[in-house]
């Protein structure tokens, strides 16, 4: 078998990076959109896409210091680093150039703070893009913000120079020349190849100081980031206490930031309720659990249950909190690596994907939280985008008498070999051996699981769409060999949500002769040492949504080929299945200038994407965010970008 290896030559984003969430595994069930056919912006679900404590300006106070929660301090200020993550990316958006936003439905919208007038003005013989700077738009030390800025971005990142280390190229791999146009307030770029999503390119924008050499690019910034042309800059960091100071920046000229300082506090989101409750913290994205117990300490007395968590002492911090609940622009899935095994076999896949019942996943984890409840219908674009359409058809309905048909015809049949062990319904799931690195345990029989009744039927919210009457089925069997499936999950605290999805869709394969294997491993090796690596068979892990599908999605579904070396680059595509024919629907997307018909063609890869069964969408993350109700202009986004320079305390 030859070695697998990922590569990540084509992953490149500033606003919504094509990369694996990987804390987002530790989250909490994440929420669904609702499907629609139309494609339009009737797709969206009201009230689904936004959800902060919106205020006009003359509303919010001029000082005030507001503590906000990530996940860790940045291991680097350069975001076009694959070391770079969410808290770099918050960081780059407050201080640096984003010459385009997202609007409230993802659409990029030209910034007028940076930018007077953008777009292409030639698409014969080559296509030209033309910038129109702001001429009050300076760097924090008074140089302007010049063409020679963009080129210097463009020559670190077209991947021609192996002394910088990027993530990727995308797009700047596409430009022939970057140079100054009819005054110092004008870029022109010109392409050798048509790029359709050039309005993803140079945001953020960094100065050519650091960008214009190796040495730069790789270090400069990697615990300080002197440079900012933005409403805020950084201005101290300290990584005993785990904070991260950003202050207004002198010098910048569009509206003023209402907060004196904005500190970006480091902490673990199950600590998140207490610091909240302390004072510690303003404004933190929390758990599903986290958001009940908030809600619940705000809700009037007569409203709220006798339980110790309401109790005036533990609930006390909690009160003149706000929950917002919005749909985070990004997926949960579930991957079925076909790279070798029962699974390399597109019959097995599609009978995995039809087994399961989405729907049911989706009611299961949303409805508890409040939010819309219907499975996401698209690889590519998430409801509340423009052109969202539900292409699972192309899969089929969850139908348990047809994934059993489709296994058959595999060759998988019932009954030919042992029939599968029933531990005695007292036993919990097998424990591995002491020193073995996995905590593993087969998905129990229909004794011992709880929710079935004693018939071995499944719950009501499980049933099959033929009535449940499946049961737990014989196991199937292939010249000898029990089908098995290795199923991945993370084994943390944070994960036991997760976790129980796994175990509902282990139920469903259980059902039509699938057995699973439930893997559980430490959090910070599961996308490294077995996604990334190929060491599964089933995994759920999420992937952020993008404004750009046509240049973002394709390294995720991209096919597999073959190195000099025999091993598989595979860019981000953990499944390690796709066809020369995805590849060619985004590649034509990518250089369609036409907004239609790269949509059109994106949705036609999305498509055969759900034909080929190997990374099956389940459900929205939710994003859930807590802000102290003073709090203005904050919380839960949805599939905007922020304006930090909005953010701050109410009069």
């Amino acid at each position: 078998m030859s070695v697998i290896r990922t590569h990540s030559r084509s992953r490149s984003r500033s606003h919504r990076p094509a990369a694996l969430l990987a804390a987002g595994l530790l989250l909490p069930l994440p929420v669904l959109a609702g499907c629609g056919g139309d494609g339009g912006a009737g797709a969206e679900l009201p009230g689904a896409t936004q959800d902060i404590a919106a205020a006009p300006r003359s509303k919010v106070a001029d000082k005030g210091a507001l503590t906000w929660a990530v996940d860790a301090l940045p291991a680097t200020y350069n975001v076009f680093q694959s070391d770079a993550d969410a808290t770099a990316q918050r960081v780059a958006a407050a201080v640096l150039p984003t010459l385009f936003t997202l609007d409230v439905h993802g659409r990029p919208q030209r910034n007028a703070d940076y930018l007077t007038a953008a777009g292409v003005v030639r698409r014969e013989p080559e296509q030209v893009v033309l910038y129109r700077l702001n001429p009050r738009a300076v760097w924090n030390d008074g140089t302007p913000v010049t063409a020679a800025d963009f080129e210097a971005q463009w020559k670190a990142l077209r991947g021609k120079d192996s002394a910088f280390w990027t993530a990727g190229n995308a797009g700047y791999d596409r430009i022939a020349r970057v140079e100054r146009g009819a005054d110092a307030h004008e870029v022109k770029v010109t392409f050798t190849k048509p790029y359709a999503d050039w309005a993803g390119l140079f945001t953020p924008l960094y100065p050519r100081a650091a960008m214009g050499t190796g040495n730069a690019f790789n270090d400069s910034m990697r615990k300080a980031l002197p440079f900012s042309a933005g409403p805020f800059q950084v201005a101290g960091r300290d990584d005993a206490q785990g904070t991260l100071a950003l202050v207004r920046n002198p010098r910048w000229w569009g509206d003023r930031a209402k907060l004196d300082r904005l500190v970006l506090r480091a902490v673990p989101r199950d600590e998140r309720p207490a610091a909240l409750a302390g004072g510690g913290l303003d404004v933190a994205e929390v758990t599903p659990a986290a958001a009940d117990r908030i809600t619940r300490a705000n809700e009037p007395p007569r409203q709220r249950k006798g339980d110790d968590a309401n109790k005036p002492a533990a609930a006390d911090g909690l009160r003149g909190l706000a929950v917002h609940r919005a749909l985070e622009p990004a997926y949960t899935q579930l991957a079925l690596n076909g790279a070798a095994g029962p699974l390399s076999d597109e019959r097995v896949r599609r009978a995995v994907a039809r087994a399961i019942d989405r729907k049911a996943l989706a009611e299961f984890v949303l409805a508890p939280l409040g939010l819309p409840a219907a499975p996401l219908g698209s690889h590519v674009l998430v409801a509340g985008q423009p052109g969202y359409e539900d292409n699972s058809d192309a899969l089929g309905s969850p139908d348990p008498g047809a994934a059993r048909d489709l296994l058959a015809d595999a060759g998988w049949k019932e009954g030919k070999g042992e029939p599968p062990r029933r531990r005695p319904a007292q036993a919990g799931p097998q424990r591995p051996a002491a020193g073995h690195p996995d905590d593993k345990a087969e998905v129990p029989s229909a004794e011992e699981m709880p929710e079935f009744g004693g018939d071995g039927q499944l719950p009501e919210d499980e049933k099959d769409s033929d009535g449940g009457k499946g049961g737990l089925a014989p196991v199937r069997f292939k010249e000898g060999k029990k089908l098995t499936l290795r199923f991945v999950l993370p084994k943390g605290a944070g994960a036991e949500p997760l976790r129980e999805v796994g175990a509902r869709i282990a139920r469903r394969l259980d059902a039509v002769g699938i057995r699973t294997e439930i893997v559980k491993v430490e959090d910070a090796g599961f996308f490294k040492d077995h996604v990334a690596s190929g060491d599964f068979d089933l995994a759920l892990y999420s992937w952020p949504a993008s404004a750009f599908p046509a240049t973002d999605a394709r390294p995720i579904f991209a096919k597999p080929q073959p190195a000099a070396d025999g091993s598989l680059q595979v860019e981000q595509n953990y499944t390690r299945v796709g066809t020369d024919q995805i590849d060619r629907l985004f590649d034509q997307a990518s250089t369609e200038l036409d907004a239609d018909a790269a949509r059109d063609l994106v949705l036609r890869a999305d498509a055969r994407i759900w034909a080929a069964a190997a990374a099956i969408p389940l459900y929205q993350r939710p994003e859930l965010v807590v802000t102290r109700r003073s709090v203005a202009n904050a919380g839960a986004f949805g599939l905007a970008s922020p304006r930090y320079q909005d953010v701050g305390f109410r009069r």
